[in-house]
């Protein structure tokens, strides 16, 4: 049986690299190590797919979303965060759609659907290859107009942000670098009919229109020619600029909660030393992501970095679904914590500015942390929830016909987390189950009594800021 450590370091991992897990498949994990566990994370494609003819079958509506409408993706988009056996292949799909942020709001959602599905199959790879699918990429070339970038009337806005959110950061070109970059690309454009609500994206796909490319000398950070975008985005992976930036976004996304993105020019990282790290490994494997996250899960600092970040609401709505086992299988309710993530603040598929989300404390203002306690508390005090059912007969199997409180408050912290909550905290949740006595599994209505009082703790131990932190 793996020992305690064990287990919460698999746990950790399980929150970063994926969506959590449930304690059984946390136990196996343990069993099997943490390198095992990497390795498993680190190649999806060994693992099988969800089984899209059951989904598809029981929730046709998923394989063709309605036309501009995001729900339809983000239900599909939960049940693989909750059930696919790929879970950093998710993972890194959320990562990546913060950071190059595509919308509903402007462009179609079988685009950003066919976006996401891009970063499943390019996100663990190079970060060059990646970049080049991006600026090819239907969904991104319309939501940054770089289809209205003609050689005689250049549009900016696709080089602006490349340079800006994509890969250096601000500080890190001039104006002139964003209107050689915008020019280089003139001539990616769309294929298909971009017009068309019945089709919308559907036929959507890139088109390089050689004739309406601006093939006069550019100079761009330095280089000098007749760039195309492809030489472009070959310049940009060698600036140091980049390796800072990408390395950055990784720290925070895996590692620990950073300032917002515009902030980065005037503040320092977090853990300076942990992102010149990360710079070194992206340049050490030639760009390519899953080697660098390789190392980067077997860091101290990643290892030590236990509530370091404030989980995201898709984060908080996947993970409690993982623990309470429901639900599962294809239904209506997938669409309901697409709502739910939604109302928390992030609306999956439909992110607010080219930014994407502002993450951390931000994801915890008031409101939102409010809605967020009383859903995560809602969702473990429901009945008929397998994930919660097993926790329950576990600690009543595993106890003598009575149990004190603070044996209770150990155990459901063990099985939730395991969780370490500061020891006030701790002392309240004593308090709390103390208030109705001692806790007896002896007869069957002592044993329903006790069940519900071990919900009504789990709910409590979901609202406090160990639960709520990543």
């Amino acid at each position: 049986m793996p020992n305690q450590t064990d287990i919460a370091l698999i746990a950790h991992l399980m929150r970063r690299a994926g969506f959590g897990a449930n304690r059984t498949e946390l136990e196996t994990f343990a069993d099997l190590g943490y390198e095992w566990t990497v390795e498993w994370l680190l190649n999806p494609e060994e693992q099988p797919d969800i089984n899209e003819y059951q989904l598809y079958r029981y929730m046709p509506m998923l394989e063709y979303p309605q036309v501009g409408y995001s729900a339809h993706g983000q239900a599909e988009w939960f049940y693989r965060m909750v059930n696919s056996q790929r879970p950093l292949q998710e993972k890194i799909a959320l990562f990546w759609h913060q950071v190059f942020a595509t919308a509903t709001q402007k462009v179609w959602a079988h685009g950003v659907i066919a976006q996401i599905n891009m970063f499943r199959e390019k996100g663990l790879g190079s970060l060059r290859d990646l970049l080049v699918a991006v600026a090819q990429d239907p969904a991104m070339i319309k939501w940054l107009d770089n289809q209205e970038s003609h050689k005689r009337s250049v549009n900016e806005n696709w080089g602006r942000e490349l340079l800006e959110l994509f890969s250096l950061g601000v500080g890190n070109y001039t104006e002139t670098d964003v209107y050689e970059c915008a020019r280089a690309f003139t001539g990616w454009t769309i294929g298909g009919d971009l017009n068309s609500y019945i089709y919308a994206s559907i036929d959507w796909s890139f088109k390089y229109d050689a004739a309406d490319h601006d093939r006069d000398n550019k100079i761009f950070l330095g280089h000098s020619g007749n760039l195309d975008g492809d030489e472009i985005i070959d310049i940009l992976v060698q600036q140091p600029a980049c390796h800072s930036f990408i390395a950055r976004h990784l720290y925070n996304f895996f590692v620990a909660d950073e300032p917002q993105v515009p902030a980065w020019q005037i503040e320092e990282p977090r853990d300076p030393e942990a992102v010149r790290f990360l710079m070194g490994k992206l340049v050490e494997f030639d760009l390519e992501i899953r080697p660098v996250l390789r190392s980067l899960f077997n860091t101290s600092f990643f290892q030590d970095s236990v509530y370091q970040k404030v989980k995201s609401p898709a984060e908080v709505v996947a993970g409690t679904t993982k623990i309470i086992g429901t639900p599962t299988q294809p239904s209506q309710e997938w669409f309901d914590l697409g709502k739910t993530a939604t109302i928390f603040g992030q609306d999956l598929l439909n992110p607010p500015t080219v930014e994407g989300w502002h993450t951390g404390y931000e994801w915890i203002n008031s409101g939102a942390l409010v809605s967020r306690v009383n859903y995560t508390a809602n969702q473990f005090r429901r009945s008929n929830t397998p994930g919660i059912d097993l926790l329950i007969d576990r600690i009543a199997s595993s106890s003598s016909s009575v149990m004190s409180p603070e044996e209770l408050v150990e155990k459901c912290l063990d099985l939730m987390g395991p969780i370490s909550v500061r020891e006030k905290t701790k002392t309240e949740l004593v308090d709390h189950v103390s208030s109705e006595g001692k806790i007896s599994w002896a007869t069957p209505n002592d044993h329903s009594r006790s069940s519900q009082r071990t919900r009504d703790l789990l709910a409590l131990i979901a609202g406090t800021r160990e639960y709520q932190f990543n």
